[in-house]
């Protein structure tokens, strides 16, 4: 039986198309997946990230078990609401989640992993507060849930939905959270577009989800939520990075903090490896459409080089095929390369990500 999110029967009372998402029945899109990508481009979109899965760590020395446990340093987190994206890793270097951590008290901080990984994260971190820190306390908080809105328009709606709340978000910077109420408000987002998540109790969920529609929020699904992501650049787990590659070769280098003496989980297997892979984006030149697992070549000084796409799609902003790559490190921005589709090599050009970012193309 497929896991549901505390606002299933407010998607199939929207009539969602709803698909099984990595064991969680959860809405695809509802009636146009273009038409909710726009919505967020350009006013304001809701998504249901309940599946994600906050946990809390409490207790003394917390800040000590993160130093050790996380790919990123967490002494940049000193104001109380400060969030902190980072890689977990295994020894070998390995990104077992990409998450997000708020600090919330110097005995207090809260995660959010990715819903397909939460059972691996949260026994990973068992296993390794007992190691190293058993006197903390993990909650797993499936109590609570999680709604994103994001958008040029998003904040300001949520400020309608959440009377009160304004005084207490607007001066919110990029990466930062403050509850009010019941609700625990960040400025984070997946999408390339500014706007909240947003984390209260479940049993308030659908009110709340309601209560957005009525300001002009517009429901937006799995369909959109991915070609928002990878127009904007943004990683996905199991496909831009899993525990076989390193974070260094995934885009993700800015997150791994190897100029402390601090050490953490996997930081030998990264020290003094040379990359001989990056993230790349595509901008397809042809007809067609770029996919994961395609076959990205090139030849350079008599070589054949061979990389192959993470993430690829349609992009509804830009109007064309685009793609995130791991390519050999010879290749550089504004190369053109060939991309196998079906048999056929069909021209890509190298460039720069994100393709979109606050509405704008950036390519």
């Amino acid at each position: 039986m497929l896991k549901t999110t505390p606002l299933n029967q407010s998607h199939r009372d929207m009539n969602a198309k709803m698909v099984d998402f990595g064991g969680w029945d959860m809405p695809l899109h509802y009636g146009s997946q273009l038409d909710e990508h726009h919505s967020v481009r350009k006013d304001a979109g809701m998504f249901d990230v309940s599946h994600m899965l906050p946990i809390d760590i409490k207790g003394d020395h917390v800040r000590d078990f993160l130093r050790q446990l996380v790919a990123n340093n967490v002494d940049k987190l000193t104001l109380p609401g400060k969030a902190l994206y980072s890689c977990m890793l295994n020894p070998h270097g390995g990104v077992i989640d990409d998450l997000i951590i708020y600090y919330l008290s110097e005995t207090w901080f809260r995660i959010v992993v990715n819903a397909g990984t939460a059972d691996k994260d949260l026994a990973w971190m068992l296993a390794k507060r007992d190691e190293l820190a058993p006197n903390l306390e993990i909650t797993s908080r499936r109590d609570l849930a999680m709604i994103a809105v994001q958008g040029p328009n998003a904040r300001s709606k949520v400020w309608q939905a959440i009377p009160g709340s304004q005084a207490a978000t607007e001066e919110l910077k990029l990466f930062q959270s403050a509850e009010f109420e019941e609700y625990f408000i960040a400025r984070t987002g997946y999408t390339g577009e500014d706007g909240f998540e947003i984390i209260l109790p479940a049993d308030g969920a659908a009110d709340f989800w309601r209560a957005l529609h009525a300001v002009g929020v517009a429901p937006a699904g799995l369909g959109a939520r991915d070609t928002l992501r990878l127009e904007a650049g943004m990683n996905l787990y199991g496909h831009d990075m899993d525990e076989t590659t390193s974070p260094m070769v995934s885009g993700l280098a800015w997150t791994v903090d190897l100029k402390t003496e601090r050490d953490f989980i996997g930081k030998s297997a990264l020290v003094d490896v040379p990359v001989e892979q990056r993230l790349r984006g595509l901008v397809l030149l042809d007809r067609g459409v770029l996919r994961d697992h395609q076959k990205v070549v090139a030849q350079q000084d008599g070589k054949d080089l061979e990389g192959e796409i993470t993430s690829g799609g349609f992009s509804p902003t830009i109007g064309k095929s685009i793609a995130l790559a791991r390519l050999p490190a010879q290749i550089s921005i504004d190369d053109e390369v060939s991309v196998l589709v079906r048999d056929r090599k069909l021209r890509a050009k190298v460039v720069k990500y994100p393709f979109v970012r606050n509405g704008n193309v950036l390519i």
